[in-house]
């Protein structure tokens, strides 16, 4: 099945700015979020938003993808452009050595590499997002074994370089054809790319060279953390090999809605319901704010969907100063069940605004079914 365009999935033009794509986001991210969408699909929507934000919020990425659309040619590559032919690239490496007999950058086996990177998934309280929470998780992951020190040998012993590769993780297999002589390079079937062969195994990490962890890790998320951002944690993924730097771990936030406030960027918003009698002589009200309550002057006359701005109530700015504010929406509410003096009190106001009531209607209603009649 064909990926959709990223633009198509966030719902914006070619021509978004960054801020647009990142409203874009947001809105998306929280209406297909599996916490609040219980949808069968929802999730696979929550992820493809995912995929097309990260994209399209990075200048180098979206530049390739506009270019190149999802066949972009980079990936895969660093994202940075095309490396060194010599690398294994999806078998560049064996075309060239067919045509020029070798001579390309061979990669070292035995050189200390990198471990790879970790996610792990943290769901945490709409005002734990807005203030900022300290915890502690418990991940698993790969270390280097300490009885071996990562060599996968017994202690007292070490691996042996791979007689079959000579060291160097692949095999040759030469041929002379009327085009010249072609040299056809594979990873070593018997050291398995690695170059070495463990003889005498830890008996720890039965040759592996790492071993399985549970590791407790202090996170301090920041205050202002949205739903959807990542916490990259330096040096907490995987145990790097061969005496190479291990991987870092990203913490993907997860935020539960909130039953009374909604949050769109930095603002708060809310809505508070307003009697008639408020909304027509003004009042003065308690509104809840994410830390306190405050107090709100209604004016005579406010209409239902009016917006009042309590300043700097809302969520601090994650990359500045200050914070946001908090909005919150009045709705009148229209009495119910109402007893027989309040209706007449109601007819009252009625009559001396000049307006009809219900029962004023239909009179007006059954002159006008007169009058169509000819009665």
């Amino acid at each position: 099945m064909s990926k959709r365009d990223y633009y198509e999935v966030l719902g914006v033009g070619r021509d978004a700015s960054e801020d647009e794509i990142k409203k874009a986001y947001r809105r998306l991210a929280r209406q297909y979020h599996p916490d609040v969408n219980k949808a069968p699909d929802a999730g696979e929507k929550f992820k493809e938003v995912k995929e097309a934000y990260e994209v399209l919020s990075d200048s180098q990425k979206r530049a390739n993808y506009d270019r190149f659309g999802h066949a972009d040619p980079t990936q895969g590559m660093g994202g940075g452009g095309f490396g060194g032919f010599g690398q294994d690239f999806g078998g560049f490496g064996d075309i060239f050595d067919m045509f020029f007999g070798g001579g390309g950058q061979r990669r070292n086996p035995n050189a200390p590499q990198r471990g790879a990177d970790l996610q792990y998934s943290m769901t945490i309280e709409f005002k734990e997002a807005v203030f900022g929470k300290e915890t502690d998780i418990t991940i698993p992951r790969t270390e280097s074994c300490d009885t071996c020190h990562g060599s996968g040998a017994r202690p007292g012993t070490r691996p042996e370089t791979c007689s079959a590769c000579r060291g160097t993780g692949q095999q040759e297999i030469v041929q002379n054809t009327a085009f010249g002589r072609i040299v056809n390079r594979r990873i070593c079937s018997v050291c398995n790319g690695q170059g070495t062969i463990v003889k005498e195994k830890c008996p720890t990490c039965g040759g592996a060279g790492k071993v399985k962890r549970q590791r407790k890790i202090h996170v301090k998320i920041p205050a202002g953390v949205d739903d959807g951002a990542q916490l990259r944690v330096s040096g907490e993924g995987e145990g790097g090999t061969r005496g190479g730097p291990p991987g870092d771990l990203y913490i993907v936030i997860r935020v539960k809605p909130h039953d009374f406030f909604e949050r769109e960027g930095d603002d708060i918003f809310c809505e508070v319901p307003l009697t008639f009698a408020q909304a027509a002589l003004g009042d003065e009200i308690e509104i809840p704010t994410l830390t306190e309550k405050v107090k709100l002057k209604i004016p005579p006359g406010t209409q239902s969907g009016t917006y009042f701005r309590l300043k700097g109530k809302g969520v601090p700015r994650l990359r500045g100063y200050g914070q946001g504010d908090q909005q919150v929406k009045v709705v009148v509410v229209t009495p119910t069940n109402l007893n027989e003096q309040q209706k007449e009190l109601l007819r009252e106001f009625a009559r001396l605004s000049g307006e009809h009531t219900h029962e004023q209607q239909q009179t007006i209603f059954e002159r006008m079914k007169k009058a169509f009649l000819g009665d």
